[in-house]
C-alpha cells in the first residue's frame, strides 16, 4: 500500500507564485457551461463575480468546506461573499482564450505558469483567476459527495441488505464507504482551505488554523446537538469536528508526507483501536470519563471517549482515511496523468483489502474464530459478542481494521476518480448530474435533512418503516430542494452558518 500510494503522490503540484491558488479554484455549474480545462466548468468573469445560473458558483462543499483550492486562503480576510443571490441573468461572454488544456508535465501536474486574472467567486470565497483569465471549480468533487450523500441515505432509510438480491449487494456497498468517502474528502478540502500555498506570514498560517478549528467546533457543536435530538442515526458530524482538530498539525505537509502518515496510521492506528475497545467498551472506565465529560452529558453519551474509540466512526481507526483524502488534495486533480494513477491505484487498494480479508477467512482457524464468512466485504453477519483477534482479519465497513481501511480508502479513490473523469469525458452526462452536484456542492444541509426528516416524520429506522420507495423518496426531495436552492444562493444554508461562523478566524488581526 505504501508503495502504491507514494506513486500517486509523484503527482504533487508545483508552487508557483502569482495567484495564490495553486492553479486548482473552481466555482460550481450552470446549464451549458463550456468545458474548460481537464473536467472543470468555466465561468464568465467579465463582472468579476461568477455569474451564472444553476448549482450556485459559490456553493460550498464537504460537510461545510470549499471544493476550492485556496477558495478560502486566496481570499481578503474580511471577505464576506455568499449572502446575495446567484446572479440568474445572461452573463456576459467570456474574454477569447484558448480552452485548450495545458501540456502535462511528466510528474501528472501542469506545466503552466497562471497568471494573475481577475477575481472572481471562487467556491463562494473570492479567489484570483487562473490563466485566461476564469476560474474553474472541480465538480467532480461535489458529484462524488453527492454520492456520498446518497449511500448515507440508503445505509439509513433502505431496507436491511439481502445479499442474494440485486437490490441489497447495492445497498451493502453503501454501508460505511459512503461515510469513508465522506472522510476521504474530507480531507481534500481541509487542504483546500488551509491553501495550497505556503502562508505569507505566520498571522495567515494562524488565521486558516483559526478557520479550520472554528469549522471543527462548529461541527462538534451540530453533531451533539442532533446526537441530543434523540435520532437513532449514529451522526456522524461530531467525529468530523474531531478528525478536523486531530489533522490541524498535518495541513502543510507535502502529499508523500501526508501519504506516509496514513499509511503508517493505518497500520497501527486499528491494532491501537482493538486494544482500547478492550479496556474502554462498556466498562467502568469509560463511564467515569463520561460522567465528567460536559460533551458526553449533552449529547447522550456521545462524549470523547466515544468519538476517539468505541463509537461507529472511532477517529482512532478513521483518521486513515483523512489524511489519505489530504494527500490527494495536495495533487493537481486537473491532470490526467494523476486521475489515471488514482484510477488505478483506488481498485488495486480495494483488491488488496478484500481480497486479502478473503483470503485469511478461508483458514479454519481465522475463519472460525471470526464467525463471519461474508465478513470480508459486508457486516450482515451477527457480530460475536467477545473482540478476538480474528476480527482484525475482516475488511467488512465498521470493522475497524487495517484492511477495512485499506479496502474502503481504495472504494472512495475509485469514485473520486470516476466523477473527476467522468465530468470530463462525458459532458452529456453533465445537465443530469446537475442535481446530485447539487446536493454535494451543500453536503452539511443535505446530510442534516435526513436526520431531521428521519426525526419529524417518526421512522423507525430499526423497525419495518423502510423501503426502496422511502429511500428514493427522501433521494428525490433533497435532490429538487438543493437544486432549487442553488438557483438563488451561492451555499446551502448550513454552509452559509459555517462559513461566517469562520470569518472570526479569517477576520483575525
Amino acid at each position: 500500500m505504501a508503495n502504491s500510494t507514494r506513486a500517486a503522490a509523484e503527482g504533487d503540484p508545483p508552487r508557483p507564485a502569482g495567484d495564490g491558488t495553486g492553479a486548482d479554484a473552481g466555482v460550481g455549474v450552470r446549464p451549458g457551461a463550456t468545458s474548460g480545462a481537464a473536467g472543470c466548468t468555466r465561468v464568465d468573469t467579465g463582472d468579476g463575480a461568477g455569474a451564472g445560473t444553476g448549482v450556485a458558483a459559490g456553493a460550498r462543499g464537504d460537510l461545510g468546506t470549499s471544493s476550492s483550492p485556496d477558495a478560502e486562503s486566496a481570499a481578503e480576510p474580511d471577505a464576506d461573499p455568499g449572502s446575495a443571490p446567484e446572479p440568474t441573468t445572461t452573463p456576459a461572454p467570456e474574454p477569447p482564450t484558448s480552452t485548450t488544456p495545458a501540456p502535462i508535465a511528466e510528474s501528472g501536474t501542469s506545466t503552466r505558469t497562471p497568471r494573475p486574472g481577475p477575481v472572481v467567486e471562487v467556491g463562494g470565497a473570492p479567489s484570483r483567476a487562473g490563466a485566461g483569465g476564469g476560474a474553474v471549480r472541480l465538480v467532480g468533487l461535489d458529484l462524488a459527495r453527492g454520492l456520498a450523500v446518497f449511500g448515507m441515505y440508503a445505509a439509513h432509510l433502505g431496507p436491511e441488505p439481502e445479499l442474494g438480491e440485486p437490490s441489497g449487494f447495492l445497498l451493502e456497498l453503501a454501508h460505511g464507504r459512503s461515510s469513508a468517502l465522506f472522510a476521504v474528502l474530507a480531507g481534500v478540502t481541509l487542504v483546500f482551505l488551509a491553501g495550497r500555498q505556503p502562508p505569507s506570514d505566520a498571522r495567515d498560517g494562524r488565521r486558516a488554523a483559526l478557520r479550520i478549528a472554528i469549522r471543527a467546533l462548529v461541527l462538534l457543536a451540530f453533531g451533539s446537538v442532533l446526537t441530543a435530538s434523540g435520532t437513532k442515526v449514529e451522526v456522524i458530524l461530531a467525529y468530523y469536528g474531531l478528525y478536523f482538530l486531530l489533522a490541524l498539525p498535518f495541513v502543510r505537509l507535502t502529499s508523500r508526507a501526508l501519504a506516509a502518515l496514513a499509511v503508517g496510521w493505518a497500520l497501527v492506528g486499528p491494532q491501537l483501536w482493538y486494544m482500547a475497545q478492550q479496556v474502554f467498551w462498556d466498562s467502568a472506565l469509560e463511564r467515569g470519563i463520561a460522567a465528567h465529560d460536559p460533551l458526553a452529558h449533552y449529547a447522550e453519551g456521545e462524549g470523547l471517549t466515544r468519538l476517539l474509540v468505541t463509537g461507529n466512526y472511532p477517529a482512532l481507526a478513521w483518521m486513515p482515511f483523512v489524511l489519505a483524502g489530504m494527500a490527494v488534495g495536495r495533487l493537481d486533480l486537473r491532470a490526467p496523468r494523476v486521475r489515471a494513477r488514482l484510477a488505478v491505484l483506488g481498485p488495486a487498494l480495494a483488491a488488496f483489502g478484500y481480497g486479502a480479508s478473503w483470503l485469511a477467512l478461508q483458514v479454519p482457524a481465522v475463519g472460525d474464530r471470526a464467525g463471519m464468512p461474508h465478513g470480508w466485504w459486508a457486516d450482515t453477519d451477527e457480530w460475536p459478542e467477545d473482540l478476538n483477534p480474528g476480527l482484525l482479519l475482516l475488511a467488512a465497513p465498521h470493522s475497524e481494521t487495517t484492511l477495512s481501511v485499506v479496502a474502503n480508502t481504495g472504494v472512495a479513490l475509485t469514485v473520486v476518480a470516476a466523477a473527476l473523469t467522468a465530468m470530463d469525458l462525458l459532458p452529456r452526462l453533465r445537465p443530469a448530474a446537475v442535481p446530485v452536484i447539487a446536493v454535494g456542492s451543500m453536503s452539511l444541509s443535505s446530510y442534516v435533512f435526513h436526520i431531521v426528516g428521519i426525526r419529524l416524520l417518526h421512522i423507525d429506522i430499526e423497525g419495518d418503516d423502510l423501503s426502496i420507495g422511502l429511500l428514493l423518496g427522501f433521494i428525490a426531495a433533497v435532490s429538487l430542494s438543493a437544486y432549487a436552492w442553488s438557483r438563488f444562493f451561492r451555499r446551502g444554508p448550513l454552509e452559509f452558518v459555517l462559513h461566517h461562523l469562520s470569518l472570526l478566524g479569517r477576520r483575525r488581526r
